[in-house]
């Protein structure tokens, strides 16, 4: 019997691993580690099933350029395993990190999707902003965000 999907608060450094599987592949394991990883104002949650960690994000206290929200957050490392993708897991952890997020009066959320992830917070009712642009190794990104 499988066990349920478990949501906890996880510290940055358990986050490197499916960090580096999913977003930063062939790339050193030191382009995991985000700035500002170790603030106390960051948290980090990671999805586990069946005794695994198979998925991760963070939430970044950091005000958005072109928005004027004091309290807002930027999520960022949104990563689930390969073999459990579809299957909900990064849904559970964007809904806990918003609940999370709602609790210390966060009001506002904001990310850079890649543009494969796109569908995917569009189905979480995010909103886009503005044009896409590159992030270089990375990627083409969009900007997304949600009042909570």
């Amino acid at each position: 019997m499988e066990d349920r999907l478990h949501i906890q608060p996880i510290s940055a450094e358990k986050t490197h691993i499916i960090r580096h599987q999913i977003l930063r592949k062939g790339r050193p394991l030191s382009d995991c580690v985000f700035k500002g990883d170790e603030l106390p104002t960051t948290y980090h949650l990671e999805a586990i099933k069946n005794r695994e960690q198979v998925g991760v994000l963070s939430a970044f206290k950091n005000p958005h350029p072109h928005f004027n929200f004091q309290n807002s957050y930027q999520i960022r490392g949104v990563a689930v395993a390969h073999h459990v993708q579809g299957e909900g897991i990064g849904k559970q952890l964007m809904l806990a990190i918003e609940e999370f997020l709602k609790e210390k009066k966060v009001s506002f959320i904001w990310l850079n999707a890649r543009k494969n992830a796109v569908p995917f917070y569009q189905s979480i009712n995010y909103s886009s902003h503005g044009e896409p642009f590159d992030i270089p190794q990375i990627g083409i990104h969009y900007c997304y965000f949600k009042h909570v």
